[in-house]
């Protein structure tokens, strides 16, 4: 009875810690996680670390036909480049793991986006899945903004179509730059959260 007593608590106690690790979903206007990761040229980036600036963190798989979609088009490269001239930083997320669709090794990645002729600060190798479950990013594309202060100012959808056909580019409402531009002047954001789309990120098992 002591054994199947212990058992029983030890199952409750496991039981008990999964909702406590995930139930608390970021919400705009909260303190961004913190967090360091190695780049593709090898270099570590800590957000912390980019206090006083704004910082864009898009999540990316390059065999998702949603990320295609914004790629292929010239769509996220254009908002890449229009920030970035502003002195925003822009860093893409590869959170797919070995084996899965969109991983890539640091020589890879590098060669993906010189052939998309991306223009992020820079691309955050996560393998292990680290940095989206800390942020519970759950799709590619899946964006979050956020402020010199290190308060997340925007999470969502990359715009309002929910689609993988380009031509659905023209007149969208893009929730990124709406975001930046807002705070950039000194307004509420008005979209602050907003339902991703996209791929599921292909997390480790």
């Amino acid at each position: 009875m002591r054994i199947r007593s212990a058992l029983l608590f030890s199952f409750a106690l496991v039981a008990l810690s999964i909702p406590v690790r995930f139930s608390h979903a970021l919400a705009p206007g909260e303190a961004a996680p913190d967090f360091s990761a190695t780049d593709s040229n090898g270099k570590t980036q800590t957000l912390s670390k980019m206090k006083g600036k704004f910082v864009v963190l898009e999540w990316f798989n390059q065999g998702c036909p949603y990320v295609k979609k914004h790629y292929d088009s010239g769509n996220m490269q254009k908002l890449q480049k229009q920030y970035t001239g502003k002195d925003v930083v822009w860093w893409t997320i590869l959170s797919s793991a070995p084996g899965k669709q969109g991983y890539e090794t640091a020589a890879e990645a590098n060669a993906t986006m010189k052939e998309k002729g991306a223009a992020s600060s820079a691309v955050l190798l996560d393998p292990e899945g680290k940095i989206g479950k800390l942020y519970q990013a759950k799709t590619t594309p899946h964006l979050f903004v956020i402020d010199p202060k290190g308060s997340l100012i925007y999470m969502g959808a990359i715009d309002d179509k929910a689609s993988t056909d380009v031509a659905d580019l023209s007149g969208a409402t893009n929730y990124v730059s709406q975001a930046l531009d807002a705070a950039m002047a000194g307004k509420p954001v008005v979209n602050a959260a907003t339902v991703p789309y996209g791929c599921s990120v292909k997390y480790q098992e």
